[in-house]
C-alpha cells in the first residue's frame, strides 16, 4: 500500500519535463519566431520613398534598395548606404492613415 501511495505522488520525470518545454516554447520561443518572422517581412518590403530609422538612430528617406543594401538620404545631399539589417522603424504614414 505503502509503494503505490509513493508511486502516484512522484509521477512521471518525463512527462513533468514535457511540460516545462511547453510552456517555455510557448511564453518564450514562439514570441521570438513571430517578432522575426514580421521583421524579415518589414525588411523585405522597404521601397523607394519609405522613411526610415536605422538602429543607431539615423533618420532618412530611402533612395534605392539593391539586395542587401539600402541608399537613403539623411540630408541635403548626404547619401548613406545602409545595410537593410540595419534599419529598424519605417516611419512612413500607413496606407490605412493616408485615407483618412
Amino acid at each position: 500500500m505503502n509503494i503505490l501511495l509513493q508511486a502516484q505522488a512522484g509521477g512521471n520525470p518525463l512527462i513533468f519535463f514535457v511540460l516545462i518545454f511547453g510552456v517555455f516554447w510557448f511564453f518564450m520561443i514562439r514570441p521570438q519566431v513571430k517578432k522575426q518572422k514580421a521583421e524579415r517581412k518589414f525588411r523585405e518590403e522597404i521601397k523607394k520613398g519609405d522613411k526610415v530609422v536605422t538602429n543607431g538612430g539615423i533618420h532618412g528617406k530611402v533612395s534605392s534598395v539593391s539586395e542587401g543594401t539600402v541608399l537613403i538620404e539623411a540630408g541635403e545631399g548626404i547619401k548613406l548606404k545602409i545595410e537593410k539589417s540595419a534599419i529598424s522603424l519605417d516611419l512612413s504614414p500607413k496606407k490605412e492613415e493616408q485615407e483618412k
